[in-house]
């Protein structure tokens, strides 16, 4: 869908929570939410794991020792919705914790209720 911009929906406190990011990260996290909006995928976006192929997909963003990640959704062509953004706590391992999971589930199943009503 190169040419036609798609609208940028924040799902929950996802725009407030990327807002207190480092100034670094928020541009970084910007430019690739940009690049989904342009129907594009910046190299700093990849695939979620346990979500099913490629509509759901994770930023990930390191600065100064820390890793932050922001969590899209791009699975209709009209918007991009922005399912969760946070810093990531754990030292061990790459695995995002469960209630990570579980809240970018809920955010995910809130964006496609969101995107039927907009479509009636």
């Amino acid at each position: 869908m190169k040419g036609a911009e798609r609208q940028l929906i924040w799902i929950g406190s996802s725009r407030k929570d990327l807002r207190a990011f480092p100034r670094q990260v928020r541009r970084d996290i910007g430019k690739a939410l940009y690049a989904a909006q342009q129907g594009e995928t910046d190299p700093a976006a990849k695939p979620l794991q346990g979500f099913g192929g490629g509509s759901v997909l994770e930023i990930i963003a390191d600065h100064e020792g820390d890793t932050w990640r922001a969590v899209y959704m791009v699975r209709f062509e009209e918007a991009v919705y922005v399912l969760h953004a946070f810093q990531k706590k754990a030292k061990k391992g790459i695995t995002m914790p469960k209630k990570d999971i579980d809240l970018i589930r809920r955010r995910l199943a809130e964006a496609e209720r969101l995107h039927t009503e907009r479509q009636n």
